[in-house]
């Protein structure tokens, strides 16, 4: 018999939704209906046999690892899939089915959707914490390569490498603490919620959760399918994340070009018409991946604000697939950033005379008169008449002196030969005992710290998949027992 032809919303939507969907929805509805179907027979609101019959079905779909089929209108998406796939292993015309009592398709997506986007953030948090250990790791090994620091794209003061790596890696660390933050939010169940309030059988909607790996309940049963804070958090803060992520990717194509250090070779292109090519092109691909992220947040978003305050698709599920897409290159960025991270070595950092010559001293040369108590102000008259007359390598007592009459009269011999020193000597940063600044020590004890923060979340996320692991032996467990009868 052949298939009736498509209709015009089938082939244009229908179709092409349950193709992006499918993949994603299908295992994940089949292990939420494990646990809805154990707490349907536990609660008595089924027949033992029938809950058991209902098992073996989706235990038979759970292990059958083939394509799902393609969609041909015979059912409306994933979720009427699922209903004519478990039918047939049942046995059972799709009217004998319970899978759906007390179950609505607005509270299985929304539980769905959570237990998706939950485990995609595990993966994401996984990367962020190996994007931050590697960044810390670098920066402690480079506490000590000086560098010209730039503010508004031009040379400001000296900082080091590792001062710059491990400010990122701070970032990251909060980053890290938001995702886990987020995590515990996605965590909460709104199974049992049904179409948005609840049902008069008398359900166990907490005993799901707990098979589901759910921490908890949200509180509200409108709020458990009209919500999308959540979904928005999780488009809002991948963009977060890969902005800055991109404006360092920004700031190493600057390093590279400058030879600052090393191009990594495993992240390079050939040129097709230069030999000599090496391009780190994977810098450009992160800028643009962070850009493509920051669009998919605004689509969540813009969909979100205009739909209505109850259960509708463009707050759900029409802004699945831009989250499901967010997370997936959220994941490969951080691999990215880490991987470029893990094989950063100096090559040429400035020369002392090149961050001289830059003027990226003179600040520490002013910050000494006023330790010898020049006022702040005059210090940096004194220094602006100084860089005016000529680089500081030139700089002596005498114009020294001459820079400072009729601006201040407190310059000694000690003032001078230290504004002297701390205008050619850029290494004396490495000295600064500034607890959050650039000196070795510090940037070692900020490395230290950061890594605190990553070891405290690492942990967090270890509990949760502890409690999805132990949910899992539990649902395996349950099911099979009831199966069994």
């Amino acid at each position: 018999m052949s298939t009736p032809a498509l209709t015009t919303y089938q082939r244009h939507h229908l179709r092409p939704t349950y193709d992006h969907h499918v993949g994603y929805l299908y295992p994940a509805m089949v292990r939420a209906s494990q646990a809805h179907v154990v707490m349907l027979t536990e609660q008595g609101l089924i027949p033992a046999e029938r809950g058991a019959r209902l098992l073996r079905g989706l235990a038979e779909l759970r292990a059958d690892t083939t394509p799902a089929p393609a969609f041909d209108g015979s059912f409306e998406d994933t979720y009427y899939l699922l209903e004519k796939r478990l039918a047939e292993a049942c046995g059972v015309p799709t009217s004998e089915l319970d899978v759906q009592m007390a179950r609505s398709r607005n509270d299985l997506d929304a539980g769905v959707f959570r237990m998706l986007l939950r485990d995609q953030l595990l993966g994401v948090l996984d990367r962020v914490l190996a994007a931050g250990r590697t960044a810390l790791e670098r920066a402690d090994r480079y506490a000590d390569v000086v560098i010209t620091g730039y503010t508004h794209r031009r040379p400001a003061q000296p900082t080091t490498i590792g001062h710059a790596l491990a400010g990122y890696a701070e970032a990251l660390a909060g980053e890290a603490v938001a995702y886990a933050d987020l995590i515990d939010q996605l965590n909460t169940s709104p199974l049992g919620s049904c179409a948005f309030a609840g049902t008069d059988l008398d359900i166990a909607p907490a005993r799901v959760a707990e098979l589901l790996g759910f921490a908890g309940l949200v509180t509200n049963s409108y709020e458990a399918v009209a919500g999308a804070d959540h979904l928005v958090r999780v488009g809002t803060l991948n963009a977060q994340a890969l902005a800055t992520g991109a404006r360092l990717a920004r700031t190493l194509m600057d390093w590279l070009t400058w030879r600052w250090v090393a191009t990594p070779g495993d992240f390079t292109q050939g040129s097709s018409i230069m030999p000599q090519k090496r391009n780190p092109v994977v810098l450009e691909h992160l800028v643009s991946m962070a850009g493509a992220t920051a669009a998919d947040a605004a689509s969540v978003l813009n969909n979100v604000g205009a739909a209505w305050w109850e259960d509708s698709n463009n707050a759900t599920t029409d802004v699945q697939v831009r989250l499901w897409d967010s997370n997936d290159r959220t994941d490969r960025f951080f691999a990215l950033l880490g991987g470029f991270l893990a094989e950063l070595e100096p090559l040429e950092p400035p020369t002392r005379e090149e961050i001289v010559a830059s003027g990226a001293t003179t600040t520490a040369a002013a910050d000494a008169l006023t330790r010898h108590g020049v006022p702040f102000r005059a210090a940096h008259s004194v220094v602006g008449r100084l860089v005016r007359g000529g680089a500081p390598d030139g700089w002596t007592v005498d114009s020294v002196r001459a820079a400072a009459d009729g601006i201040t009269a407190r310059l000694d011999d000690a003032a001078v030969a230290d504004l002297i020193a701390a205008a050619v000597r850029p290494e004396l940063v490495l000295d600064r005992v500034q607890v959050d600044g650039p000196g070795a020590t510090a940037v070692r004890a900020q490395v230290g710290v950061v890594r605190g923060t990553l070891d405290t979340v690492a942990g967090r996320l270890s509990a949760v998949r502890d409690r999805l692991a132990r949910a899992d032996a539990a649902l395996d467990a349950v099911a099979a027992e009831q199966a069994a009868r």
